[in-house]
């Protein structure tokens, strides 16, 4: 006589197979929220529009389709400033070869840093092509852009400007803030960029 199989066991067998699953998709999809909210968009530059060093014109435009590293400066500054521009030579000859990574550096005094200063400033920078901008613009558009594009305060330039570096995007969306003058945090960017360069298509 075959064993009679018990209705009750199999509705258990069934609930625990149907949790265990469930489960199973619970820690997939987990993992990969986790994955995306790593580098969480933080903010998004609307639009603006400044003159690089060269004479021509540098908007959000120019920023799309790469990754890009935002920092504030002034060529005067024997503060915080040389520490950052090393650090951002640093990044700049890490990513020699990949033209999809720009870094951009903003004047926070307008009044000193002219064009051929700006153009100056970068030859003592190493800098030989345009992977590495520099930038500049009214002082009242330079402190809107501080504050309302990239989020960072601007309360008495050009002394007391963000040492922050800021991570933007390929579609102009703000991806992190890393200390500019550590080198810690910028060995943390540097990895972020490449994360970030290996999902452009």
């Amino acid at each position: 006589m075959p064993k009679r199989i018990n209705p009750i066991s199999i509705v258990i067998t069934i609930a625990i197979l149907a949790i265990a699953f469930v489960g199973m998709v619970t820690i997939v999809i987990f993992k990969a929220d986790s994955s995306q909210e790593r580098l969480p968009v933080l903010g998004n530059i609307t639009g603006f529009e400044l003159t690089e060093r060269d004479g021509s014109s540098f908007a959000k435009s120019n920023m799309l389709g790469k990754i890009n590293v935002v920092n504030f400066f002034f060529t005067s500054c024997q503060g915080p400033c040389p520490i950052m521009a090393g650090n951002m030579s640093v990044l700049y000859k890490a990513f020699e070869t990949d033209e999809r990574v720009q870094l951009v550096s903003i004047s926070v005094d307008p009044a000193i840093d002219s064009l051929p200063l700006l153009r100056e400033y970068a030859q003592r920078q190493g800098v030989t092509d345009n992977r590495w901008l520099f930038v500049r613009g009214e002082q009242e558009d330079i402190i809107q852009i501080s504050e309302k594009q990239f989020m960072l305060a601007a309360d008495a330039l050009p002394m007391m400007h963000s040492i922050k570096f800021v991570l933007v995007d390929e579609l102009g969306q703000i991806r992190g803030y890393y200390t500019g003058t550590d080198p810690i945090s910028v060995d943390s960017l540097r990895a972020d960029i490449i994360e970030l360069v290996n999902k452009i298509l």
